[in-house]
């Protein structure tokens, strides 16, 4: 193998590895709350439903069942288009 595919080979591996661990959950984050709702798409850092992985897998802005940590007593006030941050899922 030469030195270039070698360098492409060692790149593609590391962005594999950064996909992977951003795909897990989000370390806790003691005196946050959990918000669902208010999440950009991909933007969340967990519980976006079935068929996703974690931590930035959210498909739609303002996924009900996805949530993002935010200061504690913050989120019933983040407004969005879809209406207010909860603390527990939303319907979609």
């Amino acid at each position: 193998m030469n030195k270039s595919t070698i360098a492409l080979a060692a790149a593609a591996l590391s962005v594999l590895a950064t996909a992977a661990v951003q795909a897990g959950p989000v370390a806790p984050q003691p005196g946050k709350d959990k918000c669902y709702g208010i999440a950009l798409k991909g933007k969340n850092d967990c519980a976006a439903g079935p068929g996703t992985s974690c931590a930035g897998t959210s498909t739609t802005d303002y996924q009900g069942n996805a949530w993002k940590y935010v200061a504690k007593g913050s989120c019933a006030k983040i407004k969005t288009p879809k209406g207010v941050g909860s603390l527990t899922p939303k319907k979609r």
